[in-house]
């Protein structure tokens, strides 16, 4: 069901949004009795509280809902949603307490708390319904709300139901959605069409492996999308643990989180041309499973020494790069569950990214700080190249000692692309529930890089 406020409604609950600087005055507005009651209640504008005020027929007259202090906001983001949560099943309005950037994020927080993964488990209950507050873009917060349910869709999705020819199917429907143009090359057909890394990566499956690529738009600046679609990671010959395997059925958020931006971009129709490549792969286990010590040469003609099978993205990516490459375009944008460094430095809620255009760092960091989608810049740094360098051949895939294995990863990735070029090494996946986001598959930098795509493509 899509996210979406409610339509206007003059009975719609007011919620009225208070700071413990602000409580004072909130109270003076109150009714003696309304006032007694909420005393009673020690309200104090403290960060989750709320109160609710009855009518005189006995319904629900009004919402008080603390937002706290400045430094308690500072230490989460989507506040409002909790108190969505909390709320008896009805239809509310925000009234005051709330403007601008701080109304916005609110109003997108009581969407994204809408969602729930219930493909196998049957309909959650119906969340509070929220009229769309007066002086935001509420056509632009729901896009940007269903193109994020659409990613933590396709995240949850088990491998059973979600390999490489359903997320071909999912991509496919969005294509049609929009008018969009889909192109499918797959299984053995990728070797003549020179995708020998990602039919390496893919060919052990039962599964075939695919790449997708999709066309919108036809005037502008060109973004090309590129996500890593490992609908399941074994490890390959190198095969992981169980308690590392048990969550590999998000190592396609990367794709996800590209279509869920994708949605965001064409439903919004900016006037850019939009190409989007995933290589669609499980990586498995078989009798014709590439091997560690493997020499595979890639698209490019690069050559890479393969010395651990679970560093599977980054040779799948890197085919998709390179034909990224092919019509010269504006930027390239990659997003990627790459690697547990990435974790390790920064945890499961910033977005860590790679560029070497100081300006569209800039863009990104501004960006992610107004629109409540947290990111990190990490650098591209030059002296490590040599850590991905064996000496047999042109490139190693997974350097010995541990060291820096993001920015390795990124650098590897850099090799294959030659446009302007920003990578994403997300986690994709939410550990414990937290407001707005419940445990699960999750989008991370594509509100950040839509905010920031005016002047990321000077549009």
């Amino acid at each position: 069901m899509p996210l979406c406020f409610a339509d206007a409604d003059s009975d719609a609950i007011p919620i009225d949004v208070i700071t413990p600087d602000g409580l004072a005055a909130a109270l003076d507005r109150l009714t003696p009795t309304e006032r007694r009651w909420v005393e009673s209640q020690h309200f104090t504008g403290a960060l989750g509280q709320h109160v609710l005020l009855g009518k005189a027929d006995g319904g629900l007259g009004r919402v008080l809902a603390g937002f706290g202090t400045p430094k308690a906001r500072a230490r989460g983001r989507f506040l409002i949603a909790g108190l969505a949560a909390k709320l008896p099943k009805g239809t509310y309005r925000i009234a005051s307490g709330l403007t601008g950037e701080a109304l916005s994020e609110a109003a997108l927080a009581w969407l994204l708390a809408g969602y729930r993964y219930s493909r196998y488990s049957g309909p959650a209950p119906d969340m509070p319904a929220l009229v769309a507050p007066e002086g935001i873009d509420a056509d632009r917060i729901e896009v940007i709300a269903n193109g994020e349910a659409l990613t933590r869709e396709l995240i949850n999705t088990p491998a059973s139901d979600m390999g490489p020819a359903e997320l071909e199917e999912a991509m496919r429907a969005l294509a049609n959605a929009h008018d969009a143009n889909l192109d499918v090359i797959i299984g053995d057909d990728l070797i003549p069409a020179n995708f020998p890394m990602i039919h390496a990566v893919g060919r052990a499956s039962t599964r075939a492996p695919r790449l997708l690529d999709m066309r919108w738009g036809t005037e502008g600046p060109q973004l090309t999308l590129v996500g890593k679609g490992v609908c399941f990671d074994t490890g390959g010959l190198n095969l992981k643990p169980g308690n590392s395997m048990g969550m590999m059925k998000k190592d396609m958020g990367g794709a996800a989180t590209v279509l869920g931006l994708a949605h965001m971009i064409m439903a919004l129709e900016m006037p850019l041309r939009l190409r989007v490549l995933i290589p669609a792969v499980e990586n498995s286990i078989a009798g014709n499973a590439f091997r560690p010590q493997d020499i595979l040469t890639s698209r490019k003609g690069l050559t890479v020494e393969i010395n651990n099978t679970d560093a599977e993205g980054r040779l799948v990516l890197a085919d998709a790069l390179t034909l990224s490459d092919d019509d010269k375009p504006n930027l390239v944008i990659s997003m990627a569950t790459l690697t547990g460094a990435a974790r390790v430095a920064v945890g499961p809620d910033l977005a860590p990214f790679f560029t070497d255009n100081d300006d569209h760092a800039a863009a990104l960091a501004v960006a992610a700080a107004k629109v409540a989608d947290p990111v990190w810049r990490l650098p591209f740094h030059e002296p490590y190249e040599d850590l991905i360098e064996p000496g047999i051949a042109d490139l190693d895939n997974a350097p010995s000692g541990g060291m820096a294995g993001s920015i390795t990863a990124a650098l590897f990735l850099r090799r294959f692309v030659e446009s302007p070029y920003i990578h994403f090494d997300i986690y994709g996946w939410q550990p414990s529930a937290k407001p707005a986001r419940p445990k699960g598959g999750v989008g991370m930098g594509a509100r950040a890089v839509l905010e920031a795509l005016p002047k990321l493509l000077n549009l």
